[in-house]
Parts: structure tokens; C-alpha cells; sequence
């Protein structure tokens, strides 16, 4: 039986109808947050004419420099899944903010390092982030500290480790 929301995210996104579930209008509200996190995300990113995706792939070879990453260890790294790390990455050397070469042991394996240009956007980007620091401050540590382990819950339940 249909129930009323509880949330707003149903007026925020004009559904005319109830929720079939509040498991349906728990994911309806994760998917919502996470969108509207995302477009400020990009919003502070934009100026710097690169994406999510993009920043997440600088950040990960910006914690393993100077050794670099083999394309499918950045891909484990991702936060969100990338379907062709190996254009992704054809797109960045292009752009001059990552340089990639054959391994000396293993020629078969390529490993994939951050330039000093994808450093300096890394480091241009950081004061514009300190504006994203403290949005969910108002929440309170305790909170925060909740749903932290509400969402590490929800990820382990999709995946079936649970």
C-alpha cells in the first residue's frame, strides 16, 4: 500500500504520486543528494575545464606519485565507475595533466603518472574546495558520524556482502 513521503525530495522533484516504499523514496533521496552535491562539485570545478572524473583520476595519481598507476589500479579507484579509463586517460595526456609509459621490467604495462601541469590544477583547485569545507558541518559530528555508517550499510546491502 502506498505510502505518504516523509521526505521532500517527492516536492523537489514533483512527483505527483506517493512512494511505493520508503526503500523507494530512501533511494529517490540518495540519488537526488548525490546529484545536487555533484552539480556544486562541478560548479567549483568548471573554471578549471575539468570534470568530476577527471579531478578523482588527478587526485589518485597525485597520492601515488611518483610511482605512478596501471589503468586498471586507477580504475579500482574510482569513486564512480569509469567505463573506458583508457580514453580517459588518452584525453588527459592530450591535455598535457598526466604522461604515461611502458614499465622498464614489464613492457607489456603501462603506468600512468601526474604532470607538473595536472599538480598545478590540483593545487589551484584546493582553495576553491574549502568552499564544499563545512557544508554538512551544521549536521553535527554525531550525525555525520551516522550517516557515514548508514551509507557504508547501504553500499555493503547493494553489493550483497551483508
Amino acid at each position: 500500500m502506498p505510502r505518504n513521503h516523509i521526505s521532500s525530495v517527492g516536492e523537489e522533484i514533483r512527483q505527483t504520486r506517493p512512494f511505493a516504499s520508503r526503500e523507494e523514496e530512501l533511494l529517490v533521496a540518495l540519488l537526488r543528494t548525490t546529484d545536487v552535491l555533484q552539480e556544486r562539485f562541478e560548479q567549483l570545478i568548471r573554471p578549471f575545464n575539468i570534470s568530476m572524473t577527471q579531478y578523482n583520476l588527478l587526485r589518485i595519481l597525485r597520492g601515488a606519485a611518483p610511482q605512478g598507476r596501471t589503468c586498471g589500479e586507477i580504475g579500482e579507484r574510482m569513486i564512480a565507475r569509469e567505463p573506458d579509463v583508457t580514453r580517459l586517460l588518452e584525453r588527459m595526456e592530450k591535455n598535457g595533466l598526466i604522461r604515461r609509459s611502458r614499465d622498464t621490467a614489464d613492457r607489456r604495462v603501462v603506468i600512468t603518472r601526474i604532470t607538473a601541469a595536472g599538480m598545478k590544477v590540483l593545487d589551484g583547485i584546493g582553495p576553491q574546495l574549502g568552499e564544499l569545507d563545512g557544508l554538512l558541518k551544521p549536521m553535527g559530528e554525531k550525525k555525520i558520524e551516522k550517516m557515514l555508517e548508514l551509507l557504508d550499510e547501504v553500499r555493503s546491502l547493494v553489493r550483497g556482502e551483508e
